[in-house]
């Protein structure tokens, strides 16, 4: 089998580290790995299988003979450094929002429209975390009854904010506990210990928040249904890991419940843990450190026959973010050793 050289950028992060992590558990056919990240960084030691790898300062690296670059250092890096990586032969695979709105850079899900991938000029976008678990669920549901409407809401993780997130989360939590001033937040608009705030990214003029438009713009582009009525409301909670959503899907017909289940269990990705009589549902600390999307609590609307409900748990570290960035450069591979 062929080997290739990958560089992961930004992987002194949460979801760089779980990158190499991912690469590493998946034994993605690697002959060298390379680390880079900001300046302040560069020169640190990350292990990788047997190996420590010095971390390279992104500004200054040449990446000529690099395969694979997995970005995920934030929009304006991948904005500065995304095309120079390509021009160097490399295909990048890019974790932020900087390219998941633009029509000749397609974003991808592989469970859902893996042949998108195959049309990349250079650079392919990851979704967002908590549009990539969403899409996962409907896509089959979708092949056997039309998606019409789309209302989510979701509970995210602080990790969704990074590292910084998560002591955001763990400060607050032992102030109160010790009966102490909680720390001023800085990662979050409003200190998050045992609370939940309904507001992730910067509110835009629509009166929806950015996290909420790119659910609704990146489920119309990985479905390819332009006029998908979405919906979203973004909540940030007190959870270290993992992404919950409650679901409602209107379809063109009436599809019942246990079918739902049957197509579920069927489709890639997809773990269906529905036993309510039994308190067996989804839940973060499941899902947490797994790559499945968690599917539960299915069932139809007691008022509207078209109508479905769903509550979806995922790794957003995971199936949000690296893993499925990994899965995209495995199809590349496939499609590569298919047409030598």
């Amino acid at each position: 089998m062929q080997k290739f050289v990958i560089a992961v950028v930004g992987g002194t992060g949460a979801v760089g580290r779980e990158m190499l992590n991912t690469l590493d558990r998946r034994n993605f056919p690697i002959s060298s790995i390379r680390i880079m990240a900001s300046a302040r960084s560069a020169g640190t030691k990350i292990k990788f299988q047997d190996k420590e790898i010095i971390v390279e300062d992104l500004e200054r690296a040449d990446f000529s003979g690099v395969d694979f670059a997995l970005f995920s250092a934030g929009s304006s890096v991948s904005k500065a450094h995304a095309h120079r990586v390509v021009e160097a032969g490399a295909v990048v695979i890019d974790n932020s929002s900087a390219f998941r709105n633009d029509d000749d850079i397609p974003l991808v899900v592989p469970e859902v429209n893996s042949q998108a991938a195959f049309t990349h000029k250079g650079i392919i976008a990851n979704p967002n975390c908590s549009t990539i678990q969403m899409v996962v669920a409907l896509e089959p549901l979708h092949q056997r009854a039309t998606i019409n409407r789309v209302i989510i809401s979701t509970y995210q993780s602080v990790s969704g904010a990074g590292q910084k997130g998560i002591w955001e989360l763990w400060n607050g939590v032992k102030a109160r506990v010790n009966e102490q001033p909680e720390p001023k937040p800085s990662t979050f608009t409003h200190p998050i210990a045992f609370e939940a705030l309904p507001h992730i990214d910067s509110f835009q003029e629509s009166a929806y928040t950015r996290e909420e438009e790119k659910m609704t713009r990146e489920t119309r582009k990985i479905m390819g249904l332009a006029k998908l009525q979405v919906s979203a409301t973004c909540v940030r909670v007190p959870v270290m890991s993992a992404h919950s959503e409650s679901i409602t899907l209107d379809f063109d017909v009436p599809i019942s419940a246990d079918e739902a289940r049957r197509i579920l269990r069927d489709s890639p990705g997809v773990k269906v843990y529905d036993d309510p009589a039994s308190n067996v549902y989804p839940l973060a600390r499941l899902a947490q450190d797994t790559d499945e999307t968690w599917v539960g609590r299915i069932r139809n609307d007691l008022d509207r026959p078209n109508t479905l409900h769903l509550w979806v748990v995922a790794d957003n570290l995971r199936k949000g973010a690296a893993l499925n960035a990994v899965q995209i450069a495995e199809l590349l591979i496939q499609q590569k050793e298919s047409n030598p």
